[in-house]
């Protein structure tokens, strides 16, 4: 019964503080983000690859995936968190400022008769203040996590066998290709419709970021 609660009160939470647009917007960009961010490591270090085959081991790719996710989440974390907490003070605040909110209760008589209503206002103070802390929290969860996901999937195949090859590229490759048709079926979902073409959109963004590798490995 306590986690039912728990989850109850989670969602209202999330109803009072709009998190399921804003959880699902930071999902989308930064899941997008890290998925280009490691299609252009894995790119890079393949014409790399490509011209001197046994300068990489698997292993190299790992650390370097890695690193680099770990270094977007980080910073995704930390600063999501600081400007949500930021953002979500100030909104609490204006609100305080809108409805009046009374924070010491004055104990002048002609205020007794409100003071059930002031208790309530007092209530939904707390209840908001809890909504958009969750919110905050949960917002910045999604925000450094959504990266470290994207970048760390497409580094899979690199974990098995000892010696690099192409076979390796090419399920990367597949593993992000697959990530963005499925964000872009999320966003067509997310518009109600369109997934085809929100798919076709993000894949010709990997395609481009494939091109501009190639284009500098050879410059």
């Amino acid at each position: 019964m306590r986690i039912k609660k728990t989850i109850q009160q989670w969602k209202e939470y999330s109803k009072l503080s709009d998190l399921g647009i804003i959880a699902r917007r930071k999902f989308f960009n930064n899941a997008f983000d890290g998925v280009l961010t490691c299609a252009g490591i894995v790119s890079g270090i393949f014409i790399i690859f490509l011209a001197e085959p046994t300068t990489f081991e698997p292993k190299d790719i790992l650390l370097t995936g890695f690193a680099t996710a770990l270094a977007i989440g980080i910073s995704g974390l930390w600063g999501a968190f600081l400007s949500e907490e930021a953002e979500r003070k100030k909104k609490v605040l204006d609100m305080k400022k809108d409805m009046a909110i009374v924070e010491e209760e004055d104990e002048n008589p002609e205020l007794k008769n409100n003071e059930n209503k002031y208790k309530k206002k007092k209530k939904s103070k707390t209840l908001l203040e809890r909504a958009e802390k969750y919110a905050t929290i949960v917002a910045s969860l999604v925000d450094g996590g959504a990266p470290v996901l994207g970048s760390s999937l497409p580094l899979i195949p690199f974990f098995f066998g000892t010696s690099l090859s192409v076979i390796h590229f090419i399920f990367s490759y597949i593993i992000l290709a697959g990530l963005l048709i499925y964000l872009g079926i999320f966003l067509g979902q997310i518009s109600g419709g369109g997934r085809l073409r929100y798919a076709l959109h993000l894949i010709t963004a990997g395609v481009i970021t494939l091109s501009v590798s190639i284009l500098l490995g050879f410059l």
